[in-house]
């Protein structure tokens, strides 16, 4: 089954998908199981329409309930540290505490939805995951680019490599699974290994971090507003919405499955 993204904020207005309750509000949580992930809290934005934890609108995905991102044109917050308003960004992201340490190896996997009528905003940038250092610059980001979903290598600080993970065309109406197997070292014996729907894209070898520790965030994080507005001549940036599922950290890659449902007593 595919959904547009009219489709969507058409149910999430009438608050009904299939007769239940289409949307949780910001202020409200389900208990999600993120494997050996800590808590996440959410990123710079705290509109209730930026995220929502819903029962699966695709009836595809491998969770009853994901995860439901969505930007829109203006919504950019600020913390003590930084302002999104000030630099030119909208986001609606989650975020976790820096808890992969160099010297470990994890297992980190989620699956990605992007509706039929998602729409690509190049030259803004689209990031849809990233893993971050504490104070200090993104080493790994998952971006929406001119096209497709890619893996954008910025562990000295700027892009050294772009890896095409999945393509334009493939991108949308359909659920994508994506596993990563990392070592984070600040040295050459670290590595990051990506598979996406089984196949493996990646396989680098080398720094993967250059601080104590990195931690993860996802959603949607847009940067330099500006120069879609610029290139299209247009007021605003049009909004995005995208659905995570069974996000998780574990030790193996068997430990990354979506964990079976309960059984009723």
């Amino acid at each position: 089954m595919t959904i547009s993204m009219f489709s969507i904020r058409r149910m999430a207005m009438l608050g009904l998908v299939g007769g239940v309750a289409f949307g949780l509000s910001a202020c409200q949580s389900l208990s999600l199981d993120r494997g050996s992930f800590g808590g996440f809290k959410r990123s710079l934005n705290t509109t209730s329409h930026g995220y929502q934890q819903v029962p699966d609108p695709t009836g595809t995905a491998s969770t009853a309930i994901v995860e439901r991102f969505e930007v829109q044109p203006g919504d950019c917050g600020r913390d003590s540290g930084w302002s999104d308003c000030a630099q030119d960004r909208e986001r609606s992201e989650l975020s976790e505490g820096s808890d992969n340490h160099a010297g470990s190896t994890y297992w980190y996997g989620w699956d990605i939805y992007f509706p039929d009528d998602y729409p690509n905003i190049y030259p803004t940038k689209t990031a849809l995951g990233q893993f971050h250092q504490h104070k200090s610059h993104p080493v790994w980001m998952f971006q929406n680019g001119d096209g497709g979903y890619s893996l954008d290598d910025q562990v000295f600080g700027s892009t050294r490599r772009y890896y095409k993970l999945i393509s334009e065309k493939d991108l949308r109406g359909k659920w994508h699974r994506i596993e990563l197997q990392v070592k984070w070292g600040r040295n050459k014996d670290g590595f990051f290994k990506v598979w996406v729907n089984g196949d493996q894209k990646v396989d680098y070898t080398g720094t993967t971090l250059q601080s104590s520790a990195t931690y993860f965030k996802y959603g949607i994080y847009r940067s330099f507003m500006s120069r879609y507005r610029a290139v299209k001549k247009v007021e605003d940036v049009p909004g995005q919405i995208v659905y995570y599922a069974n996000v998780r950290r574990a030790n193996t890659r068997q430990e990354l499955a979506a964990p079976l449902p309960a059984t009723p007593q």
